[in-house]
């Protein structure tokens, strides 16, 4: 599966990140009452019925920027718009259709991309009549909505989800895998791209941030095409600066959406940094194979590496699934490795497990550890089957989703790793309340 891109534009202060912040469900985007505060644009992996998307929460646009920030801005707005699938432009119904939407409006519509017209802060009746006001735009059917206090929020990601393209199918069976190299600036994606392709395809230099675009190639292995993936280097937020490289990130996260496995290249010499672990939760949170290649291998001294070994398992306890290698790039030691481990878990995100084999691992799972009591009540696992199109994903139906209990969900993913493997893989497990009809066999089983 592919994630599309809905950008959210508007002028400062509209409530672009409160908006940002209900749609991901967690405080991501900082939030003041102040003009200017994102001046960064800020991206969230949101899934909405069942889809999921990359939202970018973008800096204030302004016709005429007065300073070389609010310019930097809008150049910022301006790459992120080039690469949406969608965008939702945010009004204030406070403000009214001033007349700097008006020149939004009329940008958006050369941009000539789906654009849903969102008023924000509609939270009585009195300002619910003034949405009309917002007509005048010429951008359709505007959309009412409190990001604040959570309303008008399920209208407008449904306009979201109908201007988006189809969603894509992976098809499975397919003879090609797709592999994005990710990372800091400056670890090696390029010197490792050209080591495994055994070419210059990359322009390799000490330089940070060498590389500003994905590039592709294919290389033959064994009898296997494997698309490999350089991207360019991801900087911590707050670092990025505008223009080409805010347009270099938005194409490292597109090339993360699109693989099949992430190889996270880590600078040895380093440790493991923040960023290498929030790389590592773009890549969970979109559901992608993942392997953590750890680089320039050759220059940390014998005695420093056991200790580097802790530290990066203690720091990426939360993909402990997740297969590590060392390398050196540059020379070539241990690159042969890559490959088949990462054809590895390429085949371990589409494994299908039988029915019976599940059902009889879930229901072992809960005779030797059954879920603890809620009050009076105790979960109750139905039926437990794959997702037809994400084999990495688990559906369970139960009496009720809300008995779940964070570590009962961690023990039964434990106990899928445990019987089925997915090394490399993270699992999504989807409890989903069960039918009726599902609910008496429980019962009756029970009794």
């Amino acid at each position: 599966m592919t994630s599309p891109i809905v950008a959210i534009v508007g002028r400062p202060n509209v409530g672009k990140s409160a908006l940002l912040n209900r749609l991901a469900g967690r405080r991501i985007a900082v939030v003041a009452d102040l003009p200017g505060t994102t001046r960064d644009r800020i991206f969230a992996f949101v899934s909405w019925q069942g889809r999921e998307m990359t939202v970018v929460d973008t800096g204030g646009w302004q016709a005429e920027p007065q300073s070389s920030l609010e310019q930097k801005v809008r150049h910022q707005v301006e790459a992120a718009i080039a690469e949406a699938h969608a965008l939702i432009f945010l009004v204030d119904v406070v403000d009214g259709a001033i007349a700097a939407d008006q020149e939004i409006a009329d940008w958006l519509r050369q941009a000539d991309k789906p654009t849903i017209l969102a008023v924000n802060k509609v939270d009585s009746p009195k300002r619910a009549d003034q949405v009309a006001d917002f007509y005048r735009l010429g951008m359709g059917e505007p959309v009412a909505i409190s990001a604040h206090h959570n309303r008008g929020i399920d209208e407008l990601m449904a306009a979201v989800l109908a201007s988006l393209p189809p969603q894509p199918v992976s098809i499975a069976g397919s003879t090609q895998a797709r592999l994005a190299i990710v990372g800091r600036p400056n670890v090696g994606k390029s010197t490792l791209l050209n080591t495994l392709l055994g070419d210059e395809r990359g322009i390799v230099d000490d330089a940070p941030g060498t590389t500003r675009d994905s590039l592709d190639a294919v290389v033959r292995w064994r009898d296997k095409e494997i698309l490999l993936v350089d991207t360019a280097g991801i900087k911590r937020r707050g670092r990025v600066n505008a223009g080409v490289e805010y347009y270099s990130l938005l194409r490292a996260l597109q090339a993360i959406n699109h693989c099949d496995v992430a190889l996270l290249l880590i600078d040895a010499g380093d440790f493991v940094a923040a960023q290498d672990m929030h790389i590592a939760g773009y890549v969970l949170e979109v559901g992608k194979g993942m392997m953590l290649v750890v680089n320039k291998w050759d220059l940390i001294p014998e005695e420093q590496r056991q200790e580097f070994k802790r530290s990066a398992e203690r720091r990426f306890r939360f993909a402990s699934h997740t297969p590590v290698v060392y390398i050196s790039a540059e020379l070539g030691q241990g690159v042969n490795r890559i490959l088949p481990q990462a054809w590895e878990i390429w085949q371990e995100r589409q494994k299908r497990i039988p029915q019976s084999e599940l059902t009889e691992l879930v229901e072992e799972a809960v005779s030797s550890h059954p879920p603890p009591r809620t009050g009076p009540r105790r979960l109750r696992i139905a039926r437990t089957y794959q997702d037809e199109v994400q084999p990495a994903t688990f559906v369970f139906r139960v009496n009720d989703p809300n008995l779940v209990h964070f570590s009962y969900h961690r023990y039964l993913e434990n106990r899928l790793r445990q019987g089925f493997g997915f090394r490399g893989v993270p699992l999504k497990l989807i409890f989903a309340r069960a039918t009726r009809k599902m609910n008496a066999k429980m019962e009756v089983r029970v009794q």
